[in-house]
């Protein structure tokens, strides 16, 4: 599995919030950060319209999809949800857990903010993770996922932030220690026009909305042995003085097969979840901003998950799960699926071989070796089927279909929705 950046929001009992769900590193003492060798994209001279419409469209994401000031700002934590507290919005905020890792001030504030930025420094900082003094961010920027954003949708964005009130707020700037330093690699730099694409496809919708908010990151078990499936739930989350494993929200019975769209949106709006508090990890507090239209998506896209079998709830004490083989509330309820396989013959498969590119430059590669179809990665595994339709490796719950053009010829795969390009 490729640990990609992307993905959805949540449900059930708790999940995960913004900036919270990479793990802290060790705690030595911090060193100087050693940048990385490179020559940053040139900064244009460029400065985006203030219209109303692009400075609404901007609040509307930085406060609900991309939970920007989840992460810069101070926030209320004896409030349901935990917001930003108002007088500190934007104006960043040192994480307790990581003292190392500073988010910045947003505000214009000439001193301590981004007052003296030019746009296109935000620009780049907030697609490409290079820093308006040509560094490299800390991954805990998301950049990965926000490098999606169309042109429009980040002019709007900057826009936005211009029209915050000044805050002067003094802050250490990031000093990351060496095991984290040496995690940097240069981002790809972004050269051409990322186009706003009406998408009439709800799934497709959703998906967009889903990368941009990095919610696979939180919603999939990525530090456990192995992974039950994306968006199975059991990442330890943490923030403030609290910590939780966020939930299992594709449609499986161990998952969220009870919601619906309706219920789905209340639990957004409200925070609750039939009676029960969503935990303030779960950044409810800004998906309940999202309008109607995108929340329907994006639950249409969590229908259209495969459906990962992985009971958990934040209730007991952790026990050892079988599925993921790691720790967490209900892991001794788990029984691994043993699937129904039905063999193919590898004659019929030939034409799948070859390497795919998804959008965000990673790439799978599907060979064949002694007699088996394989997904070629930094491990082989064999990929099996149950219906000839769909493949997948005997510990994953990920499914891959591989895409055919009107004459029968493999031109690309799907694996958990996501489309890739066959190029060799």
């Amino acid at each position: 599995m490729r640990p990609r950046v992307l993905s959805l929001i949540a449900a059930f009992a708790v999940a995960a919030a913004g900036c919270t769900h990479q793990p802290a590193p060790s705690e030595a003492e911090p060193t100087a950060t050693p940048e990385p060798v490179f020559t940053p994209r040139p900064l244009r001279d460029i400065r985006v319209a203030r219209t109303p419409e692009r400075i609404a469209r901007g609040q509307y994401l930085t406060e609900g999809l991309l939970q920007c000031f989840l992460c810069h700002s101070e926030r209320d934590w004896t409030k349901p949800g935990a917001p930003p507290i108002p007088a500190l919005k934007g104006a960043g905020y040192v994480r307790p857990d990581r003292p190392w890792l500073v988010a910045p001030n947003l505000t214009p504030d000439t001193e301590t903010g981004t007052g003296t930025w030019t746009d296109d420094m935000l620009i780049r900082a907030i697609r490409e993770g290079i820093g308006h003094d040509g560094r490299v961010l800390s991954k805990a920027m998301w950049y990965g996922s926000f490098r999606y954003l169309p042109d429009e949708d980040v002019e709007a964005v900057v826009a936005y932030l211009r029209t915050l009130k000044p805050i002067r707020h003094p802050l250490p700037r990031t000093n990351m220690p060496a095991d984290a330093a040496k995690e940097l690699t240069v981002p790809e730099p972004i050269t051409t026009t990322v186009p706003a694409d009406a998408i009439a496809d709800p799934v497709e919708h959703g998906r967009r909305l889903a990368r941009l908010a990095d919610c696979m990151g939180c919603h999939s078990s990525w530090y456990t042995p192995k992974l039950p499936g994306i968006f199975g739930g059991g990442n330890l989350i943490k923030g403030g003085t609290l910590e939780a494993y966020s939930a299992n929200i594709t449609s499986d019975d161990s998952g969220i097969a009870h919601y619906d769209a309706a219920f789905f949106r209340e639990v957004m709006h409200t925070g609750k979840a039939k009676g029960r508090d969503l935990s303030p990890l779960m950044p409810w507090t800004v998906f309940r901003h999202l309008n109607d239209a995108d929340l329907d998506a994006l639950f249409a896209y969590l229908r259209a998950l495969p459906k990962v079998k992985h009971l958990i709830d934040n209730v007991d004490p952790p026990t050892l799960c079988r599925i993921c083989e790691g720790t967490h509330p209900l892991g001794k309820y788990n029984r691994p699926y043993e699937p129904k396989l039905i063999p193919v013959p590898v004659s019929s498969l030939r034409d799948t071989v070859g390497t795919y590119r998804f959008e965000d430059g990673s790439e799978m590669r599907i060979a064949i070796e002694n007699g088996k179809l394989m997904k070629a990665e930094k491990r082989f595994c064999e990929l099996l089927t149950e219906d000839q339709r769909t493949y997948f490796c005997k510990d994953s719950a990920d499914r891959i279909a591989f895409v055919r053009d009107a004459s029968g010829k493999v031109t690309g795969l799907t694996f958990s929705l996501d489309p890739a390009v066959k190029i060799r």
